[in-house]
């Protein structure tokens, strides 16, 4: 097993541990964003680099979706579950019509819909579709616990189904100031929904804590000074004890950018200096590590202490980044950064020092988060132009991959296969016999 991820495995099962998922979730799920960890982590050893072209190399299905959205796939045991929206035809102006909401599930094994429920609407009929397909409405990824799955849409509600596919809790989320969409994903801890609410009205601004059972509010912990963001928190534990990273600043530098709260109440715990928005911060090599994701610098922060860590915990900084939609990701001693047009820079952990910039030419979008595998890759995965590449000092690449359905989904990851959500259609890619 490729080194870096011996210590990653031990730090994940106090994660999942302390986060009340359990260690075998792990070993064949992908239950969230980016993975068990919200980290882009997989122990698979074994998956395919090559797919797609004329002969669908290691294709092993593709099925319809229903409607469009970037959010990405999950998958928990025998199901995939995605979430999209679908205008009616003829319907008119999308800025005047609400599009249907829909949660679908799909075998692993062969692609076949099971089942696909429409969840009511929240109040925030949109007019700004920025955001890519499906207008920005179906952003946020899912999360599942093995007995339900939880899903946020931008039209500003919040549902539970059960994996048969009914309706358990509807929750609308009130007020509903984001900006421009809801691009947070719901983050599961012990028995609550943890959701960043980071408003363009900073007064709204709050981290919500639902009961995964009932739906009902547990608890709302404010932040007035917070600037809007787009970015989902992230859980990982420090010296045994679980802390939540959450990064928003909103078009601005600020004193408390990257904040650490303690999950089960939303207390902050420390804070440091910077700018967030659009990615989700990382960890590793006894670092945090965050940027805007709209552009300006980069910080490197040991995320020990209490209070104002800035001054003490900055260990590094990248003096400018460009656009960087998707997150940062620590393997081994390197971070890796991609950004617009499409360039990877590879950073040292111990000094910040920059190892190499290379584009990765046509990638379709810079939006889809990085995976690391057990094996030493690194997939720039989506349903249209992809890159795998080596892990390490030396920028190789191993394969350049497409599907020919772009789109901005990060992949999920499970029982030895990649699942893409495209623009049209879902695909699951592994290795063919």
């Amino acid at each position: 097993m490729y080194a870096p991820f011996l210590a990653f495995a031990a730090r994940l099962a106090c994660v999942l541990h302390a986060a009340g998922l359990g260690v075998s979730v792990f070993a064949a799920d992908w239950p969230q964003f980016r993975g068990p960890t919200g980290q882009g982590f997989t122990l698979e050893k074994n998956l395919p680099l090559k797919w797609g072209g004329k002969e669908k190399e290691n294709v092993l299905w593709q099925t319809a979706l229903n409607g469009q959205g970037h959010a990405s796939p999950i998958v928990s045991g025998d199901a995939v579950f995605v979430c999209t929206v679908l205008w009616p035809t003829n319907s008119g102006p999308r800025e005047k019509t609400m599009p249907a909401h829909h949660v679908t599930r799909y075998r692993t094994t062969d692609g076949k819909q099971l089942w696909d429920t429409l969840v009511p609407p929240g109040p925030w009929l949109r007019n700004d579709f920025r955001s890519g397909p499906g207008g920005g409405y179906a952003a946020p990824t899912p999360a599942t616990d093995g007995k339900r799955v939880y899903c946020l849409f931008a039209s500003s509600v919040l549902a539970a189904l059960d994996f048969d596919g009914k309706i358990v809790w509807r929750k609308e989320i009130i007020p509903h100031t984001f900006d421009v969409t809801i691009g947070a994903s719901p983050v599961l801890f012990g028995d609550t929904v943890l959701l960043l609410c980071s408003m363009a009205k900073a007064s709204d601004s709050c981290l919500i804590a639902f009961d995964k059972a009932s739906g009902e509010e547990k608890w709302r912990a404010k932040f007035p000074d917070m600037g809007f963001a787009h970015s989902t928190p992230v859980l990982m534990d420090v010296n045994g004890k679980p802390q939540l990273l959450v990064l928003a600043s909103g078009a601005s530098v600020k004193a408390n950018a990257l904040r650490s709260l303690d999950p089960a109440t939303g207390k902050p715990l420390w804070w440091c200096r910077g700018a967030g928005d659009a990615s989700s911060p990382a960890f590793g090599a006894g670092l945090v590590y965050f940027d805007s994701g709209r552009g300006g610098s980069g910080v490197a922060v040991a995320p020990v202490g209490e209070g104002d860590i800035t001054e003490a915990g900055v260990r590094w900084t990248v003096p400018q980044l460009p656009e960087a939609i998707g997150s940062p990701i620590f393997v081994g001693a390197h971070l890796y950064r991609l950004h617009s047009p499409g360039v990877l820079k590879c950073f040292d952990t111990a000094t910040g020092q920059m190892v190499y910039a290379e584009r990765l030419e046509g990638l379709s979008t810079t939006w889809a988060s990085p995976i690391a595998d057990a094996a030493g890759h690194l997939f720039f995965a989506n349903a249209g132009k992809s890159y795998v590449l080596q892990i390490g000092a030396e920028f190789r690449v191993l394969a350049v991959n497409d599907l020919g359905d772009s789109n901005h989904a990060s992949p999920a990851v499970a029982g030895g296969r990649l699942f893409l959500v495209g623009a049209k259609q879902l695909h699951c890619i592994g290795k063919k016999p």
